[in-house]
């Protein structure tokens, strides 16, 4: 972890840190120790709303994004390819001074280590715990442009980005939900965990549908949304699915819960998207849902459902239709 490497990096190992101007520090964890940096002078970069919710608890100055320069910028990196290499372009463009990668192995530090080695020089790296932290002095602002990504047109014609929950174009236990949903949805509908609003969309060509709540953790994923889903019934919220609240009840809600934290699956995860949806509905309200097959799912629906009946699927995928929410649990 990167509170085991950045110690001995500062002690002995060659790095230092400016002594003066901010250091920013792009997507680390909420649980992660960041004694080794001034809190005076760091700013968390996090557009994931549970973890900038935890930094800002922490007392950090916390930012979705930002344009600024800074005197070091530490990157903690993700586990999508792409977005790691946007992140670390965006280091280099801003920082003033050193640039500190840090990652596991299992989240591909040996393979941008390699990378970055091929164009600039590169200190450390210092390993331990399974990963890596190496640095660079002096980035050039243009040196990994060609690594810089944001949002992009997918063939099918929806905007997304790296880093974002099928990127690549529609998923497909999403296109199986949208293609079992009724024709009628009600006046109030919620998407929640709508990542880049694929489902949204389709609840949108449904008769009588009067106002559709996106609701995402991962910001990026909320502004894509906002391009593909250009209709002024549709309301954005930055929030997490499982503590989310509106001052109304919904008719329904339509989801394809996130099971993983990091790249453990943890089923835990969808089960509170459930409890929310319990909690969200009106008293006949309708919950739609899509899961993977393995996951189990049908025994939390059933605790906090009246009716819950598996609509069809595939090998891969299955799918739930569940009514009328139970206010306490059995």
């Amino acid at each position: 972890m990167l509170d085991q490497r950045l110690p001995l990096a500062l002690d002995g190992g060659g790095l230092t840190w400016p002594e003066t101007g901010a250091i920013a520090v792009f997507g680390p964890s909420p649980d992660l120790d960041l004694d080794d940096i001034p809190k005076d002078r760091a700013r968390i970069i996090h557009d994931f709303y549970p973890a900038h919710a935890a930094w800002s608890a922490r007392g950090f100055d916390v930012s979705v994004n930002s344009d600024d320069r800074y005197a070091a910028v530490l990157v903690c990196l993700p586990r999508a390819k792409l977005e790691a290499r946007a992140m670390i372009a965006a280091a280099c463009a801003q920082s003033d001074g050193v640039v500190v990668i840090d990652g596991q192995k299992t989240d591909g530090i040996e393979g941008i280590l390699k990378a970055m080695k091929a164009r600039v020089t590169v200190h450390g790296p210092v390993t331990k715990a399974h990963g890596k932290l190496f640095w660079i002095e002096s980035p050039v602002a243009d040196q990994f442009s060609d690594w810089a990504a944001g949002p992009a047109l997918t063939e099918g014609g929806f905007w997304t980005a790296p880093g974002v929950f099928s990127a690549d174009g529609v998923d497909v236990a999403s296109a199986l939900l949208a293609d079992a949903l009724p024709d009628k949805l009600g006046k109030q509908v919620c998407d929640l965990g709508a990542g880049w609003g694929f489902l949204s969309a389709h609840v949108l060509t449904r008769e009588g549908v009067e106002a559709v709540h996106l609701v995402e953790a991962g910001h990026m994923a909320l502004e894509c949304a906002r391009r593909n889903v250009n209709d002024p019934r549709a309301q954005f919220h930055w929030a997490d699915g499982t503590d989310w609240s509106l001052d109304h009840k919904v008719d329904t809600i339509v989801m394809n819960p996130p099971f993983h934290i990091g790249r453990a699956t943890e089923p835990q995860v969808g089960q509170a998207f459930i409890a929310s949806a319990a909690r969200l509905l009106t008293p006949q309200g309708h919950l739609w849902m899509v899961a993977n097959r393995h996951l189990p799912y049908e025994a939390e629906l059933k605790t906090r459902f009246v009716q819950v009946e598996e609509i069809g699927g595939d090998a891969r995928f299955k799918l739930f239709h569940a009514s009328r929410p139970l206010r306490k649990r059995r």
